[in-house]
């Protein structure tokens, strides 16, 4: 098993894509695991969901479980699959559930 660990972040975070503000949480997480980069995951609560598209892009990660996409609907256009969410997720990382990723070619996560 991949070693994932699940910390909430210090301060705000902030989540644009296209210059397009879609929220801003003081209650993310950040999930590190293994050697990828740290991911923030943002509640869904604190998210603009009115920009956000369900795709039916879904995959599998064997320690987090099945993971559903999102697209974002912005200013220019569609970002196909740019945001994802592991709605009920494995037990040891059930923190993340009703939390949104996003990826970092494609949307900018600020901290601070």
């Amino acid at each position: 098993m991949a070693q994932i660990t699940i910390s909430a972040i210090d301060g705000p975070v902030r989540v644009t894509a296209g210059g397009v503000v879609l929220g801003e949480s003081h209650r993310a997480l950040e999930l590190r695991e293994g050697s990828y980069p740290p991911v923030a995951y943002v509640p869904r609560a604190d998210i603009d969901m009115s920009r956000l598209v369900r795709s039916d892009r879904t995959t599998t990660c064997p320690w987090k479980g099945r993971a559903s996409y999102y697209s974002i609907m912005g200013e220019a256009g569609l970002l196909e699959n740019a945001v994802w969410t592991y709605e009920e997720p494995r037990a040891d990382v059930a923190a993340i559930a009703g939390h949104l990723a996003f990826y970092p070619d494609r949307v900018t996560v600020t901290r601070g």
